[in-house]
């Protein structure tokens, strides 16, 4: 393997995440998208959890989390400085993000799953961390600082699930500072790299 080999699905959060930092990183790569309901016997091989996104680089270390992955990439080259934010109020606000907001997140996304309460309570429950990212915002251009962190990276693919969830709601919503933070992100080239359509792996 001269090269490593990234395992991605396009729309998940995680890989999302991942891809931005490879890109940003301008790491050298293979990049296989997986169907879901028919993964690659090579990733189960090396990650038997099947969960994306899972690199693996050239010397065979595997990394099956996001964030290894993240940090990983930039630590080879971090042209845009995203480490070089407070790493604990970094690591902080995206625990944040990843369990009691993505909690949220995923009862807002499939109510239906979670019958113990309303689309609208689990839509309050991750308000929260909205208007908690809305008040860092008001004072500074991106959630550490006036320079984007690892944290803008790792948490605005969820922030944009959960405004796709009902766009018309967020659109109204309260938190114009977060709505245009989420829309530079979204909005830049790197994001459109990161999210081009490829071709299923079937190997």
């Amino acid at each position: 393997m001269t090269k490593p080999i990234l395992y991605s699905y396009r729309r998940c959060p995680y890989a999302m995440r991942a891809r931005m930092a490879l890109w940003a990183a301008d790491i050298a790569l293979e990049v296989r998208e997986i169907s879901l309901r028919d993964k690659p016997k090579h990733l189960l091989d090396i990650s038997p959890k099947g969960t994306v996104p899972v690199l693996q680089l050239a010397d065979g270390t595997v990394l099956e989390q996001s964030l290894d992955i993240m940090r990983w990439a930039l630590q080879q080259h971090d042209p845009h400085g995203w480490l070089s934010s407070d790493m604990h109020s970094a690591d902080l606000l995206i625990s944040s993000n990843d369990g009691t907001f993505k909690q949220a997140l995923d009862r807002y996304k499939y109510p239906d799953r979670y019958p113990e309460l309303t689309q609208a309570d689990y839509r309050a429950q991750g308000a929260l961390f909205l208007q908690q990212l809305e008040a860092a915002l008001n004072h500074q251009a991106y959630l550490l600082g006036d320079a984007a962190s690892v944290a803008d990276v790792a948490i605005f693919p969820f922030i944009r699930q959960f405004a796709a969830v009902d766009t018309e709601w967020f659109a109204q919503s309260p938190y114009p500072k977060l709505r245009a933070w989420l829309a530079g992100w979204v909005e830049s080239p790197l994001f459109a790299s990161v999210m081009q359509k490829l071709p299923t792996y079937t190997a």
